[in-house]
Order: C-alpha cells, then sequence, then structure tokens
C-alpha cells in the first residue's frame, strides 16, 4: 500500500514524479484495512524538504501509511510560510488526545545549545513523556536522537572538535535485529553532526543496544527494543544534494568546513555528488514501518495500556 498524503503538499508532486506510491485520501477509505498512523514532529527549519524527504522513505513498503504532519505551538518557524504551516500542519495540543502507530522526531539547528536552553524545550519534552503513552514506537532522529535519550535517560551529547561531515561507511553491528535486516555488512550514511553522543554513556543505559557506528564520526543508530524507541544520530532520509547545500553554503559564508568525507567523486566538489545510500534509506525505514505494522494493536485505544 502507498502512503497517504494531501494531494497539495509541495511533497506529493516531487514523489509522484519519483514514482513513490502514493494514495489520495478517498481512495484511501475504500480500502479495507487500517493504516499505520505516523506523526512527524518536524522541528527542522525549512518544512518542506524534511517532509518530502520522510515521507518517500516511509512510503517505500507495501502497507499504507497515514501521516500526521505536526509542530510545537511554542516556536514558529520563519523558514516557512505562515499558509504552509496552517494548511498542512496540526499543533501537538490539536492531537494529544489521539493515539499513533508510530512517531518521528526530527532533528533542529539546535545541537550546540544545553537542551534546557532551547525554547520549545519544555513542550518538546512534554510530548516525549506524551508518547510513552500514546505512541506505540518512536523514531528519533539527529538532534531529535539526541534530546530523546537525554530526557528518557540522562544521556549527555558532546561537542565536536570539527563537524562530523559526509557519506560515513558505518558497521552493521547487529543483522538479525529488525531495523537491520538486508542491511549489508558496511554501508554508507550522511552524516553532518557538530555533536556527539558516546558509547562509554549508552553502555551505562540498560537496554539500549548500538546497532551501528562508524570508526570516524562514531554512533549511528541505537535501539530501545523493551520500549520500541530508535535513536538515528544521521540521515539516511537524505537527497543526495543535500550535504552539497550545507558544504556550498558554509563555503559562502567563509565558515570553516572540510569537504564532507566520501561524498563528492574523487573528493572534487566541482563534480556532482552520488547517491551512495538510497537502498539503505528505504531499507530502514522500511523496516522501521513494518516493525511497528507487526507489533502494535490492531485497536489503536490498546497503544499504552
Amino acid at each position: 500500500m502507498p502512503i497517504k498524503i494531501p494531494d497539495n503538499l509541495p511533497a506529493f508532486k516531487t514523489l509522484t514524479e519519483e514514482g513513490v506510491a502514493l494514495i489520495g485520501a478517498e481512495d484511501a477509505r475504500r480500502q479495507d484495512i487500517r493504516p499505520i498512523k505516523i506523526a512527524i514532529l518536524n522541528l527542522m527549519p525549512e518544512k518542506i524538504p524534511t517532509e518530502t524527504q520522510l515521507a518517500r522513505v516511509l512510503g517505500s513498503t507495501p502497507l499504507q501509511v497515514d501521516l500526521t504532519l505536526l509542530q510545537t505551538s511554542s516556536y514558529t518557524p520563519k523558514n516557512t510560510s505562515a499558509e504552509h504551516m496552517k494548511t498542512f500542519y496540526r499543533s501537538w495540543q490539536d492531537v494529544r488526545d489521539e493515539k499513533f502507530d508510530g512517531l518521528v522526531i526530527t532533528g533542529a539547528p539546535v545541537e550546540t545549545l544545553p537542551f534546557e536552553d532551547v525554547l520549545y524545550w519544555p513542550e518538546l519534552a512534554t510530548i516525549m513523556d506524551w508518547s510513552t503513552s500514546n505512541v506505540f514506537s518512536s523514531f528519533n532522529i539527529c538532534w531529535g536522537a539526541q534530546a530523546a535519550l537525554y530526557h528518557f535517560h540522562g544521556v549527555p551529547k558532546y561537542d565536536l572538535a570539527g563537524k562530523a561531515f559526509g557519506a560515513i561507511w558505518h558497521k552493521n553491528l547487529s543483522p538479525s535485529h529488525p531495523l537491520m535486516r538486508g542491511f549489508n555488512d558496511a554501508f554508507k550514511v550522511p552524516v553532518s553532526r557538530h555533536t556527539e553522543n558516546r558509547r562509554e554513556d549508552i553502555e551505562k543505559v540498560a537496554g539500549l543496544e548500538v546497532l551501528s557506528e562508524a570508526d570516524s564520526s562514531g554512533l549511528c543508530l541505537l535501539s530501545e527494543l523493551a520500549k520500541h524507541r530508535f535513536y538515528m544520530f544521521n540521515h539516511l532520509e537524505y537527497d543526495v544534494g543535500t550535504l552539497k547545500k550545507e558544504y556550498d553554503r558554509d563555503v559562502a559564508a567563509e565558515k570553516p568546513i572540510e569537504v564532507p568525507e566520501d561524498y563528492y567523486p574523487n573528493d572534487d566538489p566541482s563534480l556532482p555528488p552520488v547517491n551512495s545510500w538510497r537502498s539503505h534509506g528505504h531499507l530502514l525505514y522500511g523496516n522501521w514501518v513494518n516493525y511497528v505494522y507487526q507489533n502494535t494493536p490492531y485497536d489503536l485505544n490498546l497503544i499504552g495500556s
């Protein structure tokens, strides 16, 4: 089954042109199946690219996915139009009485700030607590993963001396885990971080398992299977040009930035980058959607009970 998103969401046209399976609301209602309800709390400043990237990979399974886009009430985005937000987004306050099979919390450009200094931290903490009773499984990305680890387990983050940046080779440490099925022993992942979490802190927390890491950039993907929570510090959902856009932006601003590792052919920024992670991006999110489908209660009201 395809993913159900509004026909007029900007991602709809892009994904249709790419051949991603999409379904309109009317067609979805005619199918005799309960869709998987997934909410995305989008904390990125430019909402539309993130919506498109996540809808693309969440729609890569045979299951019908009903997507809800969420925003915090305590912060108004400055880089996405108010009309777009009003048309396609709901506040968490609007859905707090609903249940969801899955929740994705994205990254945010606040990673060098202490968590408590982020303007919407109190609301985000409340949403994460709400997820324990109203969401079956959560998938936390980049700063969202760091925030969830800190909130639930007090795991600190650390500033890096230089940005971890590139399409970096990672190791598959748990091939039989539901999220890693079908993964190669080694695979490339887009990385773009100024901070990190450390293995020694993770190993102090019972129930956390490291699924993937890299020699050069450290931890990548963690599982907390008993709580159905997953923590992804990097970006298998990225488009081929996302790291290039970040690199070009920093070069234009004369910020200190290294050429992203193993991203451009021959590490030459004048050459177009090659997407070397697309299949694993679809595989990871497809594995998560399938995990949710196999384990979530059919009756949404039983989630959290």
